[in-house]
């Protein structure tokens, strides 16, 4: 069996990601212990606040020691966001630079000057963009976003799924052992929980060839 562990560092919705690994099935733990997080077969980073908060407070140096050993890591929603290379969330932060692209707020009003609600909250069709073992075999479907800023990775090779709030979204992106998802797959119904165990099965495959 393998085992997740999930990066406590003061900033995550730790309850609502470990319930959702229960009902998949999944042996985790919970821990800000490094020596523990890089035992773990995958980590799981998720997180809810200020990306400068969150940089701050991380434990940089033992997630891109993790990185390395080519086992896989799951950023949820700002999780996914700190592993881009920076922020413009209250003044310019540095990101773990694990993948390509940036964060930025949405304007809140459009090209033509229409405003719009910031944060962007709700339900939003995602748009597969490129083929990945984190989508196989799943349908395009709505997930569950909670969100001022957002990855924008233009035409980046990472990005693997998008939708639309008045900008081109980021929704699930992922490259080599690196993944990432916007929205909250844990409160995202059937799609969500299909991404989780996804991302289970991938984890199990690589320890099985290991």
């Amino acid at each position: 069996m393998s085992m997740i562990g999930i990066v406590d560092y003061g900033m995550g919705n730790l309850f609502s990601v470990s319930k959702a690994l229960e009902r998949l099935g999944a042996d985790y733990f919970i821990s800000a212990d490094n020596q523990e997080l890089l035992a773990a077969d995958a980590l799981i980073v998720p997180g809810v606040g200020s990306f400068r908060d969150a940089m701050e407070r991380l434990p940089k140096d033992t997630i891109k020691e993790f990185v390395a050993t080519g086992k896989p890591v799951l950023g949820i929603c700002l999780g996914m966001q700190l592993l881009f290379e920076s922020s413009d969330e209250n003044g310019f932060t540095e990101g773990l630079c694990l993948l390509p692209g940036n964060v930025r707020r949405f304007p809140g009003r459009t090209m033509d000057g229409v405003p719009y609600k910031v944060p962007h909250m709700g339900w939003n069709r995602l748009e597969f963009v490129q083929p990945s073992p984190l989508l196989k075999n799943l349908e395009e479907d709505y997930v569950y976003f909670v969100h001022s800023y957002f990855v924008d990775a233009g035409t980046s090779d990472v990005l693997l799924a998008k939708t639309d709030y008045h900008e081109q979204v980021a929704a699930v992106v992922g490259r080599n052992n690196i993944f990432g998802m916007q929205f909250h797959p844990e409160k995202s119904s059937k799609l969500g929980m299909a991404l989780l165990d996804n991302f289970l099965k991938m984890v199990v495959e690589r320890k099985a060839v290991r």
